[in-house]
C-alpha cells in the first residue's frame, strides 16, 4: 500500500514583462508565473503527480501558500483510494468545512484546489501509462459522470442527461481517436497580438502565423480605440480576408463602451470579442451580445466555476466559451463545463498561453472531442509561443494544429533546472546569482 507523503509547492516566475510578452489592456506588465506543485508518494516506482496555477506575478506567493495550505487534506492518504475515486477525492477538497468559507468554490483557494486535483489526475494517468486525454477518453460514460459534482447544475443538466450525452458519443470514439492522432487539433494564436508590441512586430508576427498554418489570430484591445482601429487594420491587411481575427478586451469595458467599441471594430470582420466586461456579469454579457450581433461574444478565462458557466449558457449570454485548466476546480469541474457546453450546443475555444496552460488544456479539448462533443474542426485551442521549453512534455504544433501528446500524464511537469532558476525571489532569473543552497537543494528533486 503506497501513500502520498508530501505536497511540495514552488513560487516560479518568469520575467516576461521585460519584453511586454502577454501585455493587454488590463495587464500591461505581466510576469508569467506558476504556483507549481508536486505530490510525492512512497511508491517504489517513484510515482508522483504535478500541477500548477497560472498567475502573472505579484500574488503568486499567495497562490503558492494556498496550495501548501491543502497539505493536511492530501498527505498521508492512500494512493489507491485517491486514484480509485477521483470524484470523491475532489469533493473532499472543495467541501472542506473551513476552507469552503474562503470561497465557496471561487478565488485563490479554489484555484489551489484545482491544481491539487489536476496533480492527482496527472498521477492517475501516469500510473495508467497514458496521456491524460487518452486516460479520460478511455473512461466509460458511467466513470466520467461519477467524477462530476452536479450540485448547483441539475436545473441545467442532470447526471442522467450527462450520461445520455456521453453514451451517444460512444460509437464514434475509435474513429475520432484515429483522426486526432493523424490530424491533430486546430489551434489559434495570440502571439502576434500583445498590446505592448509595435505595429511592425504585430504585422510581422501576423504574417508569420499565417505562414505557419494558423487560421485564426487574436489581438488584445481595449486601451485606446484609435489604436485598436489602426492595429486591426494592420492585422487584417497582414493576414488577408480568409484568416479569422478575434479580439480580446480582458474585462476592460462597461456595457455601453463595449457596444460602441465593438461597433467600431466590426468592419474588420471580427471572429469574436472575448471578455468584453466583468467575467462575473452574466447579464452584461447578454446585453452586449444582443447589441453587437452578429459579432460573437465569448468569455471563460476568468469564469470562476461551473455555476457561472451554467448561467452564461442559460442566459444565452455567449456564442462560445473558453475553458481554462487552472482557473476552476480541476479536471472534474472542467468536465462538467464541457458537458454543459455540449448540452447547450455552444462551441469551446480553450484558453491557453501563460505558463503551462497550453500543455494542460490541450488534454481537455482532445478528451472533449473524443468522449463528449465529437467536434474539433469548428473550434480551436489558443496557442502562445512562450515558455514551453521549461516543460518535460511541451506542446507540439504542426501546421497550426496541436499534435496529441504521447507521454503519460497531464504534461504539467517542469524541468528541475527551470524551477531552480526561476524561483522567486532568489532564483538566478531574479537575483542574478546562483540560487541559495538550501532552496536549490529542495528544488533539485522537483
Amino acid at each position: 500500500m503506497s501513500r502520498i507523503i508530501a505536497l511540495e509547492s514552488y513560487d516560479v516566475r518568469f520575467p516576461t514583462s521585460r519584453h511586454l510578452d502577454g501585455s493587454d489592456a488590463m495587464n500591461p506588465d505581466p510576469d508569467y508565473s506558476a504556483a507549481y506543485l508536486i505530490l510525492r508518494t512512497d511508491d517504489a516506482s517513484g510515482l508522483a503527480g504535478y500541477g500548477l496555477v497560472f498567475t502573472i506575478g505579484r500574488g503568486n506567493d499567495v497562490q503558492t501558500a494556498a496550495v501548501s495550505a491543502l497539505s493536511h487534506l492530501v498527505v498521508g492518504r492512500d494512493v489507491d483510494e485517491v486514484l480509485g475515486d477521483l470524484g470523491a477525492f475532489a469533493r473532499t477538497l472543495s467541501d472542506d468545512s473551513q476552507l469552503r468559507w474562503l470561497g465557496p468554490e471561487k478565488g485563490v483557494m479554489h484555484m489551489a484546489i484545482g491544481a491539487v486535483i489536476n496533480a492527482v489526475w496527472d498521477m492517475a494517468a501516469r500510473r495508467a501509462g497514458k496521456p491524460l486525454w487518452r486516460f479520460i477518453a478511455d473512461m466509460s460514460p458511467e466513470q466520467l459522470v461519477a467524477t462530476i459534482d452536479f450540485r448547483y447544475l441539475s436545473d441545467a443538466i442532470t447526471p442522467d442527461e450527462a450520461l445520455a450525452l456521453l453514451r451517444a458519443a460512444e460509437p464514434g470514439r475509435a474513429a475520432r481517436l484515429r483522426a486526432l492522432v493523424e490530424e491533430g487539433y486546430p489551434a489559434y494564436t495570440t502571439s502576434p497580438g500583445w498590446l505592448g508590441y509595435s505595429d511592425e512586430k504585430l504585422a510581422r508576427l501576423a504574417r508569420e502565423a499565417v505562414a505557419e498554418g494558423f487560421r485564426t489570430i487574436k489581438l488584445k484591445v481595449g486601451a485606446n480605440l484609435e489604436d485598436d482601429i489602426r492595429r486591426c487594420r494592420l492585422a487584417r491587411e497582414a493576414i488577408g480576408p480568409d484568416v479569422a481575427m478575434a479580439v480580446d478586451a480582458n474585462q476592460r469595458w462597461d456595457v455601453a463602451p463595449a457596444i460602441e467599441w465593438m461597433r467600431q471594430l466590426a468592419p474588420f470582420d471580427i471572429a469574436w470579442i472575448e471578455e468584453p466586461t466583468s467575467p462575473d456579469d452574466v447579464l452584461a454579457h447578454a446585453a452586449i451580445r444582443r447589441a453587437i450581433a452578429p459579432v460573437p461574444v465569448s468569455t471563460g478565462e476568468h469564469t470562476q466555476n461551473r455555476v457561472v458557466f451554467k448561467q452564461l449558457l442559460q442566459a444565452q449570454a455567449v456564442d462560445l466559451i473558453q475553458i481554462d485548466a487552472a482557473r476552476v476546480g480541476g479536471v472534474n469541474e472542467n468536465l462538467a463545463i464541457l458537458l454543459l457546453a455540449a448540452k447547450f450546443g455552444v462551441r469551446v475555444f480553450p484558453h491557453a498561453g501563460g505558463v503551462g496552460l497550453c500543455e494542460l488544456v490541450q488534454h481537455l479539448a482532445m478528451a472533449d472531442f473524443i468522449a463528449i462533443s465529437g467536434s474539433k474542426e469548428d473550434r480551436a485551442i489558443e496557442f502562445v509561443d512562450h515558455l514551453h521549453e521549461h516543460f518535460v512534455d511541451p506542446v507540439r504544433i504542426r501546421a497550426g494544429r496541436y499534435l496529441a501528446p504521447e507521454r503519460a500524464g497531464f504534461s504539467a511537469e517542469m524541468h528541475a533546472r527551470s524551477v531552480r532558476e526561476h524561483l522567486y525571489p532568489d532564483g538566478p532569473a531574479w537575483s542574478g546569482t546562483a540560487a541559495p543552497r538550501a532552496v536549490a537543494a529542495r528544488a533539485s528533486s522537483a
